[in-house]
């Protein structure tokens, strides 16, 4: 970690208010897990069966109406499990899906070197999938993905009509469509239609427990029950039937009671914070955010912006963004925004000026 990540985690540590994640010490979240334990009268899961494990793959598959669901300890296992069961009947390791896929850029060539698939673009660049897009490959596919949103987009989703179009083609041609749902929690606010009726266009989807539910870790995989049990099988392979798998079970629960209802509040105040930093000269992208996680543009040396945005966070106690990075273009800096719940206790207006304050516009 160089000095400026040790400077501004140190900063972000000390912070009382935040626009983005809530905050809580380790003491605060295990003391709140044994609360709900006991409220809850739960029992241990053993290996992945019965216990909160079991109630919470039941809430998950009824919420995405699906006949199954298998929880992983994380989601990087959940989806190269479920590539695999699908390449494997497809008898092709051929797997279609955007070039900013988290596969890609985040997985350390797994997918490739432990199971031997073949990723290929789906879509390049920062665009969302179309059917066209999936016409363009021939050949024998083992599988199609499609990552709502696209997060190194800037979470861009696709429209309604494109997303029901690439179902409807890959459905035409025999490829599974499998949908890596990290966020599709807040992307359901965006397509204001049931989750189950989103989840409908695919084959299997994935779906994170800490990304927008706040648990500690944890993914869900959702499909067909004899998918689901093959996905089961690899859990046990890759290592991750864990003999106690409660801890991260109950989380999820507690995040799908508490922080599902309040996503679609959460991307109501983004918009009008993205409204608000437009006005001031900045630039969101997506211009109308669709989810509550997105980019901000602006002019300026990255380094620079971080040495006021580590002032500001000292001096406010307030954590307000990501560092900024930067960009190809020159003088050009972004960071992204997360917000969550905690975001909407501040008037958007004045989450604006702190960033200006930053910019130093």
């Amino acid at each position: 970690m160089d000095d400026f990540a040790e400077r501004f985690r140190a900063a972000s540590d000390a912070c009382d208010r935040t626009v983005m994640w809530r905050r809580d010490s380790p003491a605060e979240h295990f003391a709140r897990l044994a609360k709900e334990a006991d409220e809850l009268d739960l029992a241990w899961d053993s290996y992945g069966e019965r216990g909160a494990v079991a109630l919470l793959e039941g809430q998950v598959a009824e919420l995405l109406g699906k006949a199954a669901a298998a929880m992983v300890p994380s989601g990087v296992m959940g989806q190269q499990a479920v590539l695999r069961v699908w390449c494997d009947r497809q008898a092709s390791l051929r797997v279609a899906l955007p070039d900013l896929s988290h596969l890609l850029h985040h997985e350390a060539d797994g997918p490739r070197l432990v199971h031997g698939l073949r990723l290929e673009h789906l879509t390049t660049g920062r665009q969302t999938a179309t059917a066209d897009d999936l016409a363009a490959i021939p050949g024998r596919l083992g599988a199609v993905l499609v990552e709502l949103p696209l997060r190194d987009a800037g979470c861009l989703l696709p429209s309604w009509d494109d997303l029901t179009e690439l179902s409807r083609a890959a459905g035409a041609r025999g490829v599974p469509l499998h949908a890596d749902g990290a966020r599709l929690w807040e992307a359901q606010a965006h397509y204001d239609r049931p989750l189950a009726e989103i989840a409908a266009l695919f084959d299997s989807v994935y779906v994170s427990l800490y990304k927008g539910l706040g648990a500690m870790a944890g993914a869900v995989v959702v499909g067909d029950t004899d998918v689901i049990d093959e996905v089961k099988r690899w859990r046990t392979r890759m290592g991750g039937t864990l003999m106690r798998l409660t801890p991260y079970a109950l989380d999820g629960l507690i995040g799908l009671r508490d922080e599902l209802p309040h996503f679609g509040r959460s991307l109501t105040w983004a918009r009008k914070l993205a409204v608000e930093l437009a006005e001031r000269g900045m630039r969101p992208h997506p211009a109308e955010p669709h989810i509550s996680t997105f980019e901000v543009y602006v002019e300026g040396s990255a380094d620079e912006l971080n040495e006021r945005l580590l002032a500001l966070v000292e001096r406010e106690r307030v954590m307000l963004c990501f560092p900024f990075r930067k960009t190809d273009a020159p003088g050009i800096a972004v960071t992204e925004l997360a917000v969550y719940r905690p975001a909407t206790e501040h008037d958007p207006a004045r989450v604006a000026d702190w960033f200006v304050e930053v910019v130093g516009s």
